[in-house]
């Protein structure tokens, strides 16, 4: 069983797809790292820690 040998401008083409999918899943990554949290009770940077009571 052998494949058919890939056209170097497929391959090119193909690769070219596959790294603008991957930089556009990487520029929204990004995008929701850089985005400030969420407002709530648990995402209050000035708030102190919970401690468990321990008994």
């Amino acid at each position: 069983m052998s494949e058919a040998p890939v056209a170097p401008q497929n391959l090119l083409a193909q690769m070219e797809q596959l790294l603008a999918a991957l930089s556009a899943d990487i520029v929204q990554l990004d995008a929701e790292l850089q985005a400030p949290p969420p407002h709530g009770p648990q995402s209050d940077p000035g708030a102190e820690p919970q401690q468990r009571s321990e008994q």
